[in-house]
């Protein structure tokens, strides 16, 4: 059997791997990507002689699909956790502690978020569990709407729209509640009879533990041992077309050459996928053109050791801030790593805007030192710097995200499958199930055939 991947990121390689796995050892995989190495949005660097993850740096422990994989694959005992500090909040011109028993940035009390927003919010939330919820089950409006209603827009600004910014570039506003708290909208349909009843039923039923963890060495250990155990064949080129070839595929690639396949799996951001995909399944395309993306850059500074960094793992940046990052990573204190110079991570970018496109690395390095000195107080000289552009690779999950998935998957040919982080879930764990889940797919269709 003969398949093809279009795209290297994490979906692609776990995809690869997962087709070797069910396909056996005769089987050929090759992957298609543009890209000057492997792994998409998952990018380890050297900064100041130290391994950092500049892409995606962290996935949540308490789902299994990256764990179990790291298991699978010999490297459980690579996994690593926080060192247990705890983030913070700035807002109002100074640093709040991350409100306690929050839902993705959901308060369930008003006394988790006193100090964070005024008395007048204070009241609003004691008072929502008295007054009339209207709430129709299978209903997904835009978080902040939910939000802002029953709790008021300071908790919007202050406390969810920090979560929901840094997880999708995005914002309250533009993300429905089934994708941001899928958990409470499930509540809310069960039957909670306030937003503060369902938040509370919708937290863990456990909150010990570390809720992130991340690889020893960067996310460049799981793609190193993707790639060498699905033995697949990367070709560093770009799909441009594919078409239907008897009972295969025939892709082709920008420089014209022409690759038959038993099975495909297209795992590339949304943005192209629909051209991909328009002559094999234009019902998928016209969906995937209909997902709103977002561009951001991370910027990994190098500071030297000994500077008086707080005790904390970072900042989420509160709507409305006179900050240019909308998020800071000290990932030193977070990861307890040890070396030379503490490392910190600076994003930017948030859905709408064209910082990421459009703003230099020189700009984006004095907006880091100026945002860091505004923060914590202490002016800092880098000893090294690497900026990396995530361009059109955040999805936003709208409303009616979980219809819109539906549709790109339906009628879709069985020997031709996707995978991506705007399918189910934006994080790693999630592109890990849907990789491995399309895979299964492809395999059973072909290897029956």
């Amino acid at each position: 059997m003969r398949y093809c991947v279009v795209g290297g990121g994490i979906s692609g390689l776990v995809a690869a791997y997962r087709l070797r796995v069910l396909a056996g050892p005769d089987a050929e995989i090759t992957v298609f990507d543009p890209a000057d190495r492997l792994g998409g949005i998952l990018r380890t660097e050297r900064i100041a002689g130290q391994s950092m993850d500049i892409g995606a740096e962290a996935f949540v422990v308490r789902r299994p699909e990256v764990p179990a994989l790291l298991s699978e694959l010999g490297l459980a005992g690579r996994q690593i956790s926080t060192t247990g500090v705890r983030p913070t909040i700035y807002s109002q011109g100074r640093l709040h502690p991350l409100p306690p028993d929050t839902v993705n940035g959901i308060p369930t009390s008003a006394a988790s978020v006193t100090g964070l927003v005024d008395d007048a919010t204070i009241a609003q939330m004691a008072a929502e569990p008295s007054r009339p919820l209207h709430w129709q089950a299978g209903a997904d409006p835009a978080v902040g709407a939910v939000v802002a209603d029953r709790f008021g827009e300071q908790v919007v600004a202050r406390s969810v729209d920090p979560m929901l910014s840094g997880v999708y570039a995005g914002s309250a506003a533009t993300i429905g509640i089934r994708s941001a708290v899928p958990t409470l909208a499930a509540a809310l349909d069960a039957g909670a009879t306030s937003l503060t009843d369902a938040g509370r039923r919708a937290l863990p039923g456990s909150t010990r533990g570390p809720v992130f963890g991340a690889i020893d060495g960067g996310y460049q250990v799981l793609l190193d041992t993707l790639v060498t155990r699905s033995r697949l064949r990367w070709v560093p080129t770009s799909i441009q077309h594919i078409a239907p070839d008897g009972t295969g595929w025939n892709l082709c690639d920008d420089e014209g050459q022409h690759w038959r396949a038993d099975g495909v799996i297209v795992a590339v951001p949304a943005p192209r996928l629909a051209p991909l995909v328009a002559d094999v399944a234009p019902n998928a395309a016209a969906a995937a053109a209909r997902i709103p993306v977002a561009s951001a850059a991370v910027l990994a500074l190098a500071v030297p050791g000994g500077t008086p960094l707080p005790a904390q793992s970072g900042v989420l940046v509160a709507s409305g801030e006179p900050l240019h990052t909308k998020a800071i990573t000290l990932s030193t204190r977070k990861w307890g790593t040890r070396g030379n110079a503490e490392l910190l991570r600076l994003s930017f970018g948030r859905f709408g805007d064209e910082i990421a496109r459009t703003t230099s690395d020189t700009d984006l390095q004095s907006w880091a030192l100026a945002d860091v000195l505004t923060v914590f107080g202490i002016a800092v000289d880098p000893v090294d710097v690497r900026v990396h552009r995530w361009l059109d690779a955040m999805p936003q999950y709208a409303p009616g995200h979980r219809e819109l998935a539906a549709e790109l998957r339906a009628g879709l040919p069985p020997t031709l499958a996707i995978a991506g982080n705007y399918l189910d879930g934006i994080g790693v764990p999630a592109c890990v199930g849907v990789a491995g889940r399309a895979a299964e797919a492809v395999a059973a269709a072909t290897i029956r055939r």
